[in-house]
C-alpha cells in the first residue's frame, strides 16, 4: 500500500476566512464565536454562533454562480480552491480522470431549504427557487468542486452527522492508499444557520446559552458553527515526483458504531475507533502525542470521551496533550472532522498545539491534560483527530508529522 500525504489545506470558518487566519486563531486562542447576525433569533434560547463574518459570495463567484449553489457548497469550493493553490496541483486531463472528490455534510443546503419553506408556508408563494433541489442536496459541494476543476473520477458525499467529513477523509485516504485514485480532494462543509434548524437544535437542549467550555466542570453545551475545510491528499510518490512539499502524512483511519443509543455516546464504541486507527497506522498507543478531541462542551460527551481515551490508551492517557478547538470555531457538524483535521495537521507542522479556551475549572470526570486556555509549543510525531456522531458513528483520523 502507498503512503498518503497532505499537500494542500483550505479553510473558511468562524475562526478565519482562510488558512492563515485560521492558523493564527488557533495559535492565539482566539474565539470565533459571537452574536448571530444572519438570522432573526430573538426567540431562541441561545443567540451566539461561529459565523463566517463578512462573507460576500460576490468575492468568490459571479452572481449567476452564487445563485446556483447554497452557502454550504460555496464554502466547500472556496476551501478547495485554497487547498489546490497551496498544493500546486496542475490538472492535466489524465490527473482529472484519476482524482477523486469525497466530501462530508450533515444537513446540506439549509439556507435554501429554509427560504423555500418560508416562501411557501409564510409568504404563500406558489413557487420556490427553480434550483431548490440541487441547491439543497448534500452532494452539492462535491459536484461544484468537480465542475470547478474538471475532475471526472469518483465524486461523492458522506453524511454521518458530526462524523461526516472525518468519514470522508478516511474514505479518500483508503482510495489513494490502495491506488484507486492518485489524488483526492476531501473534507466537508456546513452552513446550518437558518431559523428552522436552529429551532430544532434549541429543542434538543444541548446548545449553550452562554459559551462553549469543553471539558471544564462548568460546561453547559455546544455552540454551533459553519464553514468548510478541504485537503488535497495524494500518494507520496506522486507528490515528490511533481516537486510538492508534503505538509503531513495520513497514516491510519478507524471507525466504529456504538450500537448503543441514537444520541448518548458510548465510551467503548469511541475507544474501538481509536484502537482501529492505531492498528491501521501500525503504531502503538504511546506513539500519540496530541489528540484533537471531539469535545463538544456537553456534560455527557466530554466525560464519555475522557473515559474512551482512558480505555484506548491506558496509563498513556495521562501523558496525552488534548484539546477541543470547538470552543474557538464552534461545532460545525458535518464539517467538524475536516476543520479539526486541518487544525491537527497545522499543530503537527508548526509544533504549536491549540488550546481548549474558556476552560475554568477541572472536572473530576475529565481529569486529563486539555491544554487549558493557552497554546503549547511542543513538537510531536503522531496525532489523532476524533469525531463521534449522533447515531453512535465514530471516526478517527491518524496523522503524522512529515
Amino acid at each position: 500500500m502507498r503512503r498518503v500525504v497532505v499537500s494542500g489545506i483550505g479553510v473558511i470558518c468562524g475562526l478565519g476566512r482562510n488558512r492563515e487566519d485560521f492558523a493564527a486563531g488557533l495559535r492565539t486562542g482566539r474565539c470565533g464565536i459571537g452574536p448571530l447576525t444572519n438570522i432573526e433569533c430573538l426567540d431562541l434560547r441561545f443567540r451566539d454562533g461561529a459565523e463566517v463574518r463578512c462573507y460576500n459570495p460576490a468575492d468568490h463567484f459571479t452572481l449567476k454562480e452564487a445563485d446556483m449553489i447554497d452557502r454550504f457548497a460555496q464554502f466547500a469550493v472556496v476551501a478547495a480552491r485554497e487547498a489546490v493553490v497551496q498544493s500546486g496541483i496542475e490538472w492535466t486531463p489524465e490527473l482529472q480522470e484519476n482524482s477523486a472528490i469525497v466530501t462530508g455534510s450533515c444537513v446540506g443546503g439549509q439556507s435554501t431549504e429554509n427560504q423555500g419553506f418560508w416562501d411557501v408556508y409564510k409568504m404563500g408563494k406558489p413557487r420556490v427557487h427553480p434550483m431548490t433541489i440541487p441547491k439543497t442536496m448534500a452532494n452539492a459541494g462535491a459536484s461544484a468542486i468537480s465542475q470547478e476543476f474538471g475532475i471526472t473520477g469518483p465524486a461523492f458525499t458522506i453524511s454521518t452527522a458530526c462524523s461526516s467529513s472525518a468519514h470522508a477523509i478516511g474514505q479518500a485516504f483508503m482510495m489513494v492508499r490502495s491506488g484507486m485514485s492518485e489524488v483526492a480532494l476531501t473534507g466537508g462543509s456546513e452552513a446550518p444557520f437558518s431559523y428552522g434548524i436552529l429551532k430544532a437544535w434549541e429543542a434538543m437542549r444541548v446548545v449553550s446559552p452562554t459559551v462553549c467550555r469543553p471539558f471544564s466542570k462548568d460546561r453547559n453545551g455546544m455552540i454551533l458553527g459553519e464553514g468548510a475545510a478541504m485537503l488535497v491528499i495524494e500518494s507520496l510518490d506522486h507528490a515528490l515526483a511533481r516537486g510538492a512539499t508534503p505538509i503531513a502524512e495520513i497514516v491510519g483511519f478507524g471507525m466504529s458504531s456504538d450500537a448503543h443509543h441514537i444520541t448518548q455516546p458510548s465510551a467503548e464504541g469511541a475507544a474501538k475507533a481509536v484502537r482501529m486507527a492505531l492498528k491501521d497506522a501500525g503504531i502503538t498507543p504511546d506513539s500519540i502525542g496530541y489528540i484533537n478531541a471531539h469535545g463538544t462542551g456537553t456534560t455527557v460527551n466530554d466525560s464519555t470521551e475522557t473515559c474512551a481515551l482512558k480505555l484506548a490508551f491506558g496509563d498513556h492517557a495521562k501523558r496525552l496533550a488534548i484539546s477541543s478547538t470547538k470552543a474557538m470555531h464552534g461545532h460545525t457538524l458535518g464539517a467538524a472532522g475536516a476543520i479539526e483535521s486541518a487544525a491537527t495537521i497545522l499543530a503537527l507542522s508548526t509544533g504549536i498545539l491549540p488550546p481548549t479556551i474558556h476552560f475554568n475549572e477541572r472536572d473530576p470526570e475529565c481529569d486529563l491534560d486539555y491544554i487549558p486556555n493557552c497554546a503549547r509549543r511542543t513538537e510531536i510525531e503522531y496525532a489523532l483527530s476524533n469525531s463521534f456522531a449522533f447515531g453512535g458513528l465514530n471516526a478517527v483520523v491518524a496523522l503524522k508529522r512529515y
